[in-house]
Order: structure tokens, then C-alpha cells, then sequence
């Protein structure tokens, strides 16, 4: 149970648990899910705050943590590492270059900051990830990556299913890996609505200097609702 944690382990808990809220969250909830009294989380976000710990807000309005706070390297567990290196070699297997080279230099920056005991469980790790089974894209997928992030639009020509070519504006939001194709997920111009892309069909893809006119984060808000897609996906 977590009431029975030492008091670090649960100041750790806590900062994990602020983590996953992107909204300021009650002390009441963070209690319950705690297993600890309201007065306890008070204290404890008062002593994560004398460390260092940006967090915003006060009692009945709710507390949220800032980005940019870097959890400890104690708070990684076995499962905690094996998950993550799992993760970067799948990514080293199916990435471009870019994603490719950021995942091995992720698990190296890992494997310097953990305890001495857990320094070399990266490199042991038994999980391995097969190579990518799906063809290789003829766009550069480093591109349309920074076409999502700095949310410009993307002018693509385009082969669907049946055959028929065209060119799209769209507004890229977010890139899907999966086990034989990836796709890209765009609000089309041309339908005015959103569309799936399999990169494998782009004869080219050219990001623009133009911005799309909506925030990401509204439009991936808007599609998450339209395909009842969860949010951890």
C-alpha cells in the first residue's frame, strides 16, 4: 500500500502522480489515490516545493506541477527500466534516422544517471523489438515529424487505396506506428475533415510555411473525439 511507503517514496509518488494531471488536480483526489489524509498532501507538496518542485496553486483550487521538473533517477524502477528500453530499441527498429539516433542516446543518458546498482540493467535487458516489417517510406518522415511539432501544413501527393492519385494540403497532428505501415493523422483541406495517410502512399510530402489556422492540441482533442480514440494512444 502506498500509506506504507517511507515518506521519500511517497514525495516521489506524489511528483509521478502531479505528472500524469495536465490540470490542477484537488488535494482531496491526490489523497484517495495516495491512500493519505489531505493534511499529509499539504505537507508534502510543501516540502516538494522547498526542493525545487515547481508546483502552482493552493488549497481549494488545486495543485499542478510545471513542466520542466525532472524526477530523480531512484524514482525508475526494474519494470520502470525495462519498459523504457524497450520502448527506445523498438523505436531504434522503426524510426527514422533521427528517432533512431535520439532512442540509443536516450538509453545511454539513462543507463549514466541510474544508482550503481541498476547502471547496467539497460544493456542486460532480455526485451528485445524485432526489425520494422513495413516497407520503406519514400518521404522523409524527419520532415513531416517537425511539420507536427511546429504545427505547419503539409502539401502531399497522395495514392489511396484504389488507385487514384491526388495532391492535399493538410494539417498534420500525429504519426502512427504500426506493425506493417504508419500513418499519418491530418485534418484534409480538400474534405474538410480529418483523414488517415499511409506514409507508404506519398509519393512526396513537403512541409509548408504555413502554419494551420488551429492549435494541435485542439485539433488532436477534436479527433481523439471523432474516432473514440483514448488518450494514451
Amino acid at each position: 500500500m502506498i500509506a506504507r511507503m517511507s515518506r521519500a517514496e511517497r514525495l516521489l509518488t506524489l511528483l509521478q502522480a502531479l505528472r500524469r494531471h495536465r490540470r490542477p488536480v484537488s488535494a482531496a483526489d491526490l489523497a484517495r489515490e495516495l491512500d493519505v489524509s489531505i493534511r499529509s498532501i499539504y505537507r508534502d507538496i510543501q516540502s516538494l516545493r522547498s526542493q525545487g518542485a515547481a508546483i502552482d496553486g493552493e488549497a481549494g483550487i488545486g495543485f499542478i506541477l510545471q513542466p520542466g521538473f525532472i524526477l530523480p533517477p531512484l524514482s525508475l524502477g526494474e519494470d520502470e527500466i525495462d519498459a523504457l528500453v524497450l520502448g527506445a530499441r523498438w523505436v531504434m527498429q522503426h524510426g527514422d534516422e533521427a528517432l533512431s539516433a535520439a532512442a540509443r542516446n536516450l538509453i545511454a543518458k539513462v543507463s549514466a544517471v541510474l544508482p550503481e546498482e541498476l547502471r547496467d540493467r539497460p544493456a542486460a535487458s532480455a526485451l528485445m523489438a524485432g526489425p520494422s516489417s513495413s516497407a520503406q517510406p519514400t518521404v522523409d518522415l524527419a520532415d513531416i515529424r517537425r511539420a507536427i511539432r511546429t504545427e505547419h501544413k503539409l502539401a502531399i501527393d497522395y495514392l489511396d487505396l484504389k488507385g487514384q492519385s491526388s495532391e492535399r494540403i493538410v494539417w498534420p497532428i500525429a504519426l502512427g506506428f504500426f506493425d506493417r505501415t504508419m500513418v499519418l493523422a491530418a485534418w484534409c483541406e480538400l474534405r474538410t475533415d480529418f483523414r488517415h495517410f499511409r506514409i507508404d502512399h506519398m509519393g512526396s510530402a513537403t512541409s509548408l510555411d504555413t502554419r494551420y489556422p488551429e492549435r494541435r492540441a485542439v485539433l488532436l482533442k477534436r479527433w481523439r473525439a471523432a474516432r473514440q480514440i483514448p488518450e494514451q494512444y
